[in-house]
């Protein structure tokens, strides 16, 4: 395990602390969750933007079938956030 010191503005610090409190959980349990949390949104962006570029490189042939893909991935990516 490392540990880090961040700064932080007042406001967000009390936020903070009070959200762990409220959870009953250490602050830097906190910070990890969020971390994590944000890794995993950004990891599902980049896929989804690989993806759709994989998409739009379609054959004209194929429009309709691949319109059909990219909504059933789009939706199944939506309900997973």
């Amino acid at each position: 395990m490392i540990k880090t010191a961040i700064s932080l503005q007042e406001s967000l610090y009390r936020q903070v602390n009070d959200l762990a409190n409220e959870l009953q959980i250490p602050r830097s349990r906190l910070f990890v969750l969020a971390i994590e949390a944000y890794l995993a949104r950004r990891e599902n962006r980049d896929l989804l933007a690989a993806l759709n570029a994989v998409y739009e490189a379609e054959t004209e042939e194929e429009p309709l079938a691949a319109a059909r893909m990219r909504q059933k991935q789009r939706q199944q990516v939506e309900g997973e956030w």
